[in-house]
């Protein structure tokens, strides 16, 4: 059989007077005809899988697949060799995908206990009183006598790996800014796991102890990410930015400082620190909301656990990452998120973090988080979660 042949078999003369309606009838025979054939070959894939599993041998066997697409190459027509290759990649990573399902079937990936707060539990958020973390602490833990307040993200990370509290509150995401990059470097340093997630209304306003309006500042104190969601107030009232621990800690010092200070907090913090507000829902974006997660030393799992968190890296082999996207693809997971952040090791080299739908319980999704676990030498779970809104 010539590479024509291979390729063209059931395809007529080529007419240059037949109308675009015959053309299309053409293609959607030979596509039938394709996905006969492509069935065929995963019911033979799904009988290799059953022999590797039987047999303990590896999914991936590199050599057998450089050989298999150097061999589509050489039967290609010229004009379509690489684009041959780049389909029957994409069949044999399809295939590699159902084999590892179904070899991974019935492996339990994470052990978990079901997420639970008794009320003696110790919990524990970044900032202080007033802070939109506490607000979030109080949304997933009720109003709570006793809060432990911490400055810096990583000293809640220290305290729950530690023991010193059994739940801790930092914000991951926002709205209008994005990612908080800080927080997930550590979520790959330390070994806790993510066991709630609420998204809580944020609502900046300016407040001041001693100015009366927003001419008489000198400087405005607050987070980065505050000042960041405020960009286009500050800009257009012409104000000095000081970066702040917390947007509460900027409230707290404003309100004991004699100079004529403002904070960029909530109209709830303004009012605990006895702060004027001069100016309300002063952020850029009408909707702006804030993501905090709860974490904790042991994996939890709510009933209703619907989002999952993953950290991995990817060889640098070509198409490393498509690969690893066509295995969410074929397993019917749709994936809500995907970000790389630097290694810091003195390269140029990331991590992925990926936040998809669906539930350890769930056959399809433990198939595959064995499957990701194996293949790739950096891979961690970060947790199995739903989210709440405030």
């Amino acid at each position: 059989m010539t590479s024509q042949q291979f390729l063209f078999y059931n395809i007529p003369e080529r007419n240059l007077f037949m109308d675009l309606k015959e053309l299309r009838d053409q293609i959607d025979i030979l596509d039938g005809e394709m996905l006969e054939m492509f069935q065929k070959r995963m019911e033979l894939c799904l009988q290799v899988a059953e022999y590797k599993k039987k047999n303990n041998v590896n999914v991936l066997q590199t050599g057998r697949e450089k050989e298999v697409i150097d061999g589509i190459k050489r039967k290609a027509d010229p004009r379509f060799e690489d684009s041959a290759a780049v389909l029957f990649s994409n069949i044999m990573d399809i295939s590699k995908s159902y084999q590892q399902c179904e070899i991974n079937k019935g492996v339990t990936f994470v052990d978990h206990i079901d997420f639970s707060a008794p009320l003696d539990c110790r919990v524990g958020c970044y900032g202080v009183k007033g802070s939109n973390s506490e607000e979030a602490t109080k949304w997933i833990f009720g109003n709570r006598k006793k809060i432990e307040f911490y400055r810096e993200f990583e000293d809640v990370f220290k305290a729950v790996q530690n023991g010193n509290i059994d739940f801790g509150i930092v914000p991951v995401q926002n709205s209008s800014t994005g990612s908080i990059s800080a927080v997930y470097d550590l979520m790959r340093k330390y070994k806790v796991y993510i066991n709630r997630m609420v998204r809580i209304t944020i609502r900046h306003c300016l407040a001041s102890a001693n100015a009366e309006s927003v001419s008489d500042i000198e400087a405005v104190y607050s987070h980065p990410q505050a000042l960041m969601q405020c960009s286009e107030f500050i800009r257009k009232n012409d104000l000095k930015t000081v970066h702040y621990a917390s947007t509460a800690t900027a409230a707290k010092l404003v309100a004991k400082n004699e100079k004529k200070l403002a904070a960029i907090c909530s109209e709830k913090c303004a009012r605990l620190y006895n702060l004027k507000i001069l100016e309300k829902n002063i952020s850029d974006e009408e909707s702006n909301f804030t993501r905090f997660v709860c974490i904790a030393r042991d994996p939890m799992v709510e009933q209703d656990a619907n989002r999952i968190s993953v950290v991995m890296s990817l060889s640098d082999d070509e198409g490393s990452l498509y690969r690893m996207l066509t295995k969410f693809r074929v397993a019917g997971l749709n994936l809500l998120r995907i970000e790389s952040r630097p290694r810091h090791q003195g390269n140029f080299d990331v991590v992925f973090y990926l936040d998809f739908e669906g539930s350890v319980d769930d056959e399809r999704v433990n198939a595959l988080l064995v499957s990701l676990q194996n293949e790739l030498k950096d891979f961690r779970f970060l947790g199995n979660y739903s989210e709440d809104i405030e």
